[in-house]
């Protein structure tokens, strides 16, 4: 028997994903009420209405969201976000993830699959904590080894898969260069085994833009 895990944070009204950037707002483009006015007695329906950036929850990065001009969410490859083999890495403790810590933890090949990086610092998602500068974040080096191996993306239950102190960014800039894309935001990582789940993080297919909220779940076998 198959199990279901998901790996996303529920979306709600005001919560702040990235710091500094605002939270989504809910409201009503029709309420029950008027609806009641509209269909026959007995019939309503609620229609809802959000805003809110494209960054907020757990979203996937496309390289338009580094790159002008680069691929955007319409041109996403479902075969690339959707039922691919994971393989997940325990990073618990560490800040800066190196490519030595790769090579050692990460168990055989994670090309066209998805690399998950589970780091423990989703416990602080939804506090000032988890903004913080010693969030976990991939070293260039570690990009290089990931380049190397060419998964179809890449997760983290970080804050950002960059360090916030560093203004190049080259964990996005190395792997949305190749191709390979970014999950962000994750969490519940600690229920997935090392191999032997699939991975799912599908975004909607809007065009112009590169970065947008998914759900992201596992299916353990």
């Amino acid at each position: 028997m198959s199990r279901i895990v998901d790996l996303s944070h529920p979306v709600r009204a005001g919560m702040i994903t990235y710091p500094g950037m605002p939270g989504p707002v809910l409201s009503d483009y029709l309420t029950r009420e008027a609806a009641r006015e509209i269909y026959s007695p007995g019939t309503d329906f609620h229609i809802g209405r959000i805003e809110m950036i494209a960054n907020t929850g757990t979203y996937l990065d496309t390289p338009a969201h580094r790159f002008d001009g680069g691929a955007d969410l319409a041109a996403v490859p479902l075969e690339r976000v959707a039922d691919l083999a994971g393989t997940a890495v325990d990073t618990a403790g560490l800040v800066a993830i190196t490519a030595a810590h790769l090579d050692k933890t990460v168990p055989g090949s994670v090309a066209d699959g998805a690399l998950i990086i589970g780091t423990g610092w989703s416990r602080h998602f939804g506090t000032d904590h988890y903004g913080a500068e010693d969030a976990p974040f991939l070293t260039a080096d570690a990009v290089d080894w990931i380049v190397a191996r060419r998964p179809a993306l890449v997760g983290i239950d970080s804050v950002n898969i960059d360090s916030r102190a560093d203004g190049r960014r080259p964990a996005h800039t190395g792997l949305l260069a190749a191709g390979i894309f970014v999950v962000e935001h994750l969490t519940n990582l600690a229920a997935l085994p090392a191999t032997g789940f699939r991975f799912t993080a599908v975004p909607p297919k809007v065009e112009g833009m590169g970065t947008f909220t998914v759900r992201a779940f596992a299916v353990l076998s």
